[in-house]
Formats: C-alpha cells, sequence, structure tokens
C-alpha cells in the first residue's frame, strides 16, 4: 500500500503545472498562448524572463526528485517499485491531471528523479546537456542527447538491468514527447534559444 501511495502521491505532484502557475502569478499570460505552447521552464523563458523560469526549474526538477528521494531514504522498496515511483511524476507532468492530459516534456522532472536515484549518471548527464546547449543553443538537442546517454552512464555506475530499463524508459518518453522538435530539427526550424550572458 505505501509504494501505491508514493506512486499516486508522484503522479498528482508531478501534474501541477508550475510553469502555468508562475506565469499567471507574475505575469497574468496563460504560457500555453505564447511562444511554443509548451509549460516547461524553457518556454517561461522566453516568455516571462529568467527569475520566473529558474522558478519553474526548480519546481519541475523537484517534482521528480521529491518522491523518490523521501522513498529511496525511509523506506525500504525494492529497485522496481523505486523505478515506479520515479516514472509516475513524469508521466503526471507529460500527462497532468490538471492540465486535462497534456503538459510539459518531463526532461526537468526526469532530471529530477535521476538526481534521486542516480546522482553521479545525473552529473555526467547534465554536463552534456548544457554543453550541448552551450555549443547549438538548442534546449531540445541538449535534452535528447542527454537522455539518450543516460541509460550508458547508469549501466557505468550501477551494471543493474532494472535500473537501466529505467534510464531507457525516461528516454523513451523525453524523445516522445519532444517529437514536434525532432521534425523541426530534421527541417532546420527549430528554435535557437539566447543565453543569459548573450546581448540582444
Amino acid at each position: 500500500m505505501k509504494e501505491l501511495f508514493f506512486i499516486i502521491f508522484g503522479y498528482l505532484f508531478g501534474s501541477i503545472p508550475f510553469g502555468y502557475v508562475l506565469c499567471k502569478i507574475f505575469t497574468k499570460k496563460d504560457i500555453r498562448n505564447y511562444g511554443s505552447g509548451n509549460i516547461g521552464a524553457t518556454n517561461v523563458y522566453r516568455v516571462a524572463g529568467g527569475f520566473v523560469a529558474i522558478g519553474v526549474l526548480i519546481l519541475d526538477i523537484l517534482k521528480g526528485f521529491l518522491p523518490v528521494f523521501i522513498a529511496k531514504t525511509f523506506y525500504d522498496f525494492s529497485p522496481l517499485w523505486l523505478l515506479a515511483i520515479g516514472i509516475a511524476p513524469v508521466l503526471g507532468h507529460n500527462f497532468s491531471l490538471f492540465m486535462k492530459g497534456k503538459g510539459g516534456k518531463g526532461v526537468s522532472t526526469s532530471f529530477g528523479v535521476i538526481i534521486g536515484l542516480f546522482p553521479k549518471a545525473a552529473l555526467f548527464s547534465f554536463v552534456i546537456w548544457a554543453l550541448l546547449i552551450i555549443i547549438t543553443h538548442y534546449v531540445s538537442v541538449g535534452a535528447l542527447t542527454a537522455s539518450l546517454s543516460l541509460p550508458f552512464f547508469i549501466y557505468l555506475f550501477h551494471k543493474d538491468v532494472s535500473y537501466v530499463s529505467a534510464g531507457i524508459l525516461l528516454f523513451i518518453l523525453i524523445w516522445f514527447s519532444h517529437k514536434g522538435n525532432i521534425k523541426r530539427i530534421l527541417k532546420g526550424k527549430e528554435n535557437r534559444i539566447r543565453l543569459p550572458w548573450e546581448k540582444k
């Protein structure tokens, strides 16, 4: 029963659309009507600026981190249950109960899960994500490549098939949610992002 509670809690917590909520509070705008229409930190950055985007980023990461961290630290759950608890907030973020089944792309929330379960793999994936964004100015390229590398880093540090399967599942979810971005990348129409230190 405890395991099911954490899964339900993870999904509901993941469903909270922090990008939508913070944009409404600070800008009175419905983020879904601006930019790419996505509720994630990247679109919030374009529409509402860095301060709001950082808040969204942190809260979206916590969606994934807190359920697995609490479950891993205070309960003796099996690896498979921990993985199920980790996937729940990502599904909540991508298919939010409060947004009629719609949501974000799950990158930040997935990163929170990885920090909670596999901190070393999270660090290396983050470095790849950050470097590719700096080099290409495409957030989607960073996210897609980092998620692709994730199963390899998990295997490198843990060598556990069940854990690697979690990395593969998160990779599939992220690539599925980025299918529109992938099409735009192939057509050369993907939006670049201006980095904070670059002049307008």
